[in-house]
């Protein structure tokens, strides 16, 4: 799947993974090597994360019903945990620095596309 910012027509990701059972959102990104630079990992329904048993960083977009972006954590090392957002209905976990790259802010809409 493809990552677009709806308000500005940019692409975030452009291999986004799904992560919608039991097992795939346990699992999310724990014990991979990396994450390449254009990749992301959905997970639904998810309204909080945690880095334990993962290698690298990652930038966090906290989604509410309507994708709608009502927060965002960036860089967050291995084994933390991640903010609590009341309306977050799911998370999109990608690269550490892509917030940066991409001008990504709370309160603009985004779009998951096959």
């Amino acid at each position: 799947m493809q990552l677009i910012n709806v308000n500005t027509d940019q692409m975030i990701a452009d291999d986004v993974k799904s992560a919608y059972t039991f097992m795939s959102r346990f699992k999310g990104l724990m014990m991979k090597k990396s994450i390449a630079e254009n990749a992301g990992l959905h997970i639904s329904p998810c309204s909080s994360i945690h880095t334990f048993f993962m290698k690298f960083s990652i930038d966090i977009i906290y989604l509410n019903q309507n994708n709608e972006i009502v927060g965002i954590e960036e860089s967050l090392e291995p084994g933390k945990i991640g903010k609590r957002f009341a309306d977050a209905k799911s998370v999109i976990e990608l690269p550490a620095g892509t917030h940066k790259r991409t001008s990504t802010v709370i309160g603009q809409k985004v779009a998951l596309q096959d």
